[in-house]
């Protein structure tokens, strides 16, 4: 049988799925070159991962020797509640409020890849959500899922920026989707507005300056020069989002009730006291688990000592 993009739209859509895009697979040559450029300056810290495997993120045929398209999947995760400002505690970024989004998009990945391969035994197919050598930004553009936006997200007329993005590299020919133009204009409310100045020029993010990367990929001591600029953020950072006018108009609340918040706040001295049992009980399925104790820790003290 045929796959055709309605086929995977009504599917993808009937899971969850609130955006679907198709791009034909071409080499990412000018978006290789910019990540290069970014890596050249070390604007990624600590993640040396994003050095390895250029050719894999440059020619997806590495990954998956067939592939002709990729399908470009979005999940809605926004839900219209607000961090508590309550004295003593530090704000969680609004995607790790539910449950780790990789455990529910993983599923629903799994669960379309096998409808196409019954309705198709030919079918090929890997997956992606942000956990291998693909440029997943990237493919959604291409896809004409939503622009890149200056603060590095891609972001949806539709329903702005609070989503996650998941690729499916297919064997699979499909009627391509169209870019969307960039709609950013002349804003750079996130670049205004970011506490520690780490969007060093539109479209562009210093990892080392970055409150998310800070909390949570990074391993070392949070050096004394963000002192005051973490704005009580324990656990990844929202500011760019927050601010972004295609947010603050468009965005709807997910359908999915697992991104319902658990927490939006943690209590900052219970994480100084937290054991390791009590850390992995409450943080089973959370993205939370990422950073670990120990890091997360080590956010909480540097926010007691906050002046």
């Amino acid at each position: 049988m045929n796959i055709t993009n309605e086929i995977v739209i009504h599917k993808a859509h009937e899971l969850g799925f609130d955006l679907v895009g198709f791009a034909k697979a071409d080499l990412l040559e000018e978006e290789t070159s910019r990540l290069q450029k970014w890596l050249e300056k070390d604007y990624n810290a600590s993640m040396k991962y994003m050095s390895l495997n250029l050719e894999k993120r440059k020619e997806i045929n590495h990954i998956l020797p067939s592939a002709k398209s990729v399908i470009s999947l979005a999940v809605n995760y926004y839900t219209p509640f607000k961090h508590s400002d309550e004295i003593g505690t530090g704000k969680i970024s609004r995607y790790a409020w539910g449950k780790d989004y990789h455990l529910i998009i993983w599923e629903k990945l799994s669960l379309i890849e096998e409808y196409l391969k019954n309705l198709d035994p030919t079918f090929e197919s890997k997956s992606y959500v942000d956990t291998g050598p693909v440029m997943d930004k990237a493919w959604a553009v291409r896809s004409g899922i939503g622009w890149l936006g200056k603060n590095s997200n891609v972001i949806n007329k539709e329903i702005g920026s609070w989503f996650f993005i998941a690729n499916i590299i297919t064997n699979c020919n499909f009627d391509y989707s169209f870019e969307i133009a960039d709609h950013c204009g002349t804003c750079s409310a996130c670049m205004e507005s970011c506490p520690t100045n780490a969007i060093v020029q539109p479209y562009v993010v210093d990892a080392n300056r970055c409150i998310s990367f800070l909390t949570i990929e990074n391993k070392n001591e949070i050096s004394l020069e963000f002192k005051g600029k973490l704005d009580n953020w324990i656990f990844g950072c929202d500011v760019c989002q927050d601010v972004c006018p295609w947010n603050k108009k468009f965005a709807e609340p997910t359908l999915l009730q697992e991104f319902h918040p658990k927490e939006t706040n943690l209590v900052l001295n219970n994480v100084i006291n937290m054991s390791e049992s009590e850390f992995k009980n409450k943080f089973e399925t959370s993205p939370i688990k990422r950073t670990k104790l120990s890091g997360l820790k080590r956010n909480a003290a540097f926010l007691i000592n906050e002046p």
